[in-house]
């Protein structure tokens, strides 16, 4: 998800970069964002979204505060530093988790996947335009590749855009701006930090609200009417797609840039297409396919050099 320049620069005769153990990671990334979503969607049917969204922010935190102080220890930072970390925290974690998750609850997954499929490029034009990325050449082809082909791929799962889900549209169309504006927002801090102590902090200063916000729906809950699969759809969405996902999103961000990080985002509807097949029974289309093949495309171009 460089050097500070809005320029576009192009690449003649480039070669591909080696596929790296980033890139593995990032695929994996993908992969747990991916299926997020069916297990989302099958936890909120007996869970209320912003219950659910406290609880998996919640143990998603105190996991992620574990392993900062296993791994890293606890140090003092500059006060400007600690500023822009809860910042980032407030926007990246409370602000997004609220939009996503109870935008998820109000619209279809496919609704989510269509409106979410900017984020790449308004990611890329954002870093351009605050001077921490450089738009290059091949990223903006394997832009111009992989957003239509995410598209293609949620437009064949039949995105309804009407009043009915309009309130859960806009929520994710927020939670889309949320990501970027955080994505970009770890550049900018450079490499003083560790995108472990990073994650963990904007992490735990995101918490309070998220968990505030979904008090009152705990203490509602029916426990008896949970079932076992709900519990493990709140600790695979709290481990998974919070913890792991997010240090190694923000350990790529630091290593190779935001926007080229960002572009792998397209892949997450690909996953997320072939999980809803498997799980939900939602047969592939010959669109989905096309878009797929665009997106896989796009990704390998945006890695040129």
């Amino acid at each position: 998800m460089s050097t500070p320049s809005t320029a576009v620069v192009s690449a003649p005769d480039a070669a591909p970069r080696a596929f790296s153990l980033s890139d593995l990671a990032l695929v994996l990334v993908v992969i747990i964002w991916g299926t997020n979503y069916t297990v989302v969607k099958e936890a909120l049917s007996s869970i209320p979204p912003l219950a659910f969204m406290a609880l998996r922010f919640g143990l998603a935190a105190v996991a992620m505060a574990v392993v900062l102080h296993v791994r890293e220890g606890w140090k003092p930072l500059p006060r400007a530093t600690l500023l822009k970390l809860v910042g980032l925290g407030f926007v990246g974690n409370t602000v997004y988790q609220v939009c996503f998750v109870v935008g998820l609850a109000h619209t279809t997954a496919a609704n989510s996947g269509m409106l979410a499929s900017g984020t790449p490029v308004v990611t890329a034009l954002l870093g351009a335009a605050l001077g921490v990325d450089r738009l290059r050449r091949p990223l903006a082809m394997g832009l111009a590749l992989a957003v239509p082909g995410m598209l293609l791929i949620v437009s064949a799962r039949g995105p309804e855009l009407d009043a009915s889900t309009r309130m859960g549209d806009f929520l994710i169309l927020g939670a889309s701006l949320c990501w970027a504006l955080y994505t970009v927002g770890i550049r900018s801090l450079g490499n003083e930090l560790s995108a472990l102590r990073i994650t963990a902090l904007t992490m735990i200063t995101g918490a309070p609200g998220v968990v505030l916000l979904g008090l009152p729906s705990i203490m509602e809950l029916k426990l008896e009417s949970i079932g076992p699969g709900a519990w493990l759809g709140v600790v695979y969405s709290a481990l998974g797609p919070l913890v792991l996902a997010y240090v190694v999103w923000s350990r790529s961000v630091q290593a190779v840039g935001s926007s080229r990080t960002a572009i792998y985002n397209s892949g997450t509807p690909v996953v997320a297409a072939f999980t809803a097949w498997l799980v939900r029974g939602e047969n592939p289309t010959w669109l989905q396919a096309v878009g797929s093949a665009l997106v896989i495309t796009g990704v390998l171009v945006s890695r040129r050099r």
